[in-house]
């Protein structure tokens, strides 16, 4: 009488490494042929940047700060942790700071969008772009965009904020630099202007 030899799991991966490598399935396109392609889907979105008007056509999964960089060209809001954990990209959304790297643009639909592009120009900057500069209150520039609007956002609501609310504000918003006392002082400072009138 025959014996069965046991079955072991030498004998399992014996018996695959003889087994063709046709039948085992690619999960890819064979040879020759085109991949699949995902349908991306679009939709119409109007909104308002920096007080214009816009009316475009946008992928669902495009970020608010795609649109604005890569669509619009307006690289004010910084891209750099895309993770909505260093402030970079704050811009003001119907007056509420959020991260444009963490919002879709679609959920912006007939929404107004501040960057720091509208606050002020270089001829009539706003007080606070004029005293970062007065108080040197940057250094590589990445994170004075969010800092200025997140600053501006607490000045609206508060023109004689107390140092320790001027960080609470800001605690959002990293500064690799290190130059936090310099922007503190340099908030303060724009606080004092827009009491006395001076500016917007």
């Amino acid at each position: 009488m025959s014996r069965i030899p046991p079955f072991s799991r030498r004998t399992f991966l014996k018996g695959l490494s003889l087994a063709p490598l046709s039948r085992i399935p690619s999960g890819g396109p064979a040879p020759g042929e085109e991949p699949p392609t995902r349908a991306r889907k679009e939709g119409e979105l109007s909104l308002t940047v920096d007080g214009k008007k816009l009316r475009l056509r946008v992928e669902a999964r495009t970020t608010l700060l795609e649109l604005l960089r890569d669509r619009l060209g307006n690289t004010a809001a910084k891209e750099v942790c895309d993770l909505g954990a260093c402030g970079a990209c704050t811009v003001l959304l119907n007056g509420e700071l959020v991260n444009a790297c963490m919002t879709l643009a679609m959920s912006c639909e007939g929404a107004k969008v501040l960057t720091v592009r509208g606050l002020g120009t270089p001829q009539k900057p706003h007080p606070l772009q004029k005293a970062f500069v007065s108080e040197d209150a940057l250094q590589c520039g990445y994170c004075t965009p969010g800092m200025v609007l997140a600053a501006y956002a607490l000045l609206e609501k508060n023109k004689n904020p107390s140092r320790r609310e001027i960080q609470e504000a800001l605690a959002g918003n990293l500064c690799r630099c290190g130059t936090y006392t310099r922007i503190f002082e340099a908030v303060e400072r724009a606080a004092a202007e827009l009491r006395q009138g001076r500016g917007k």
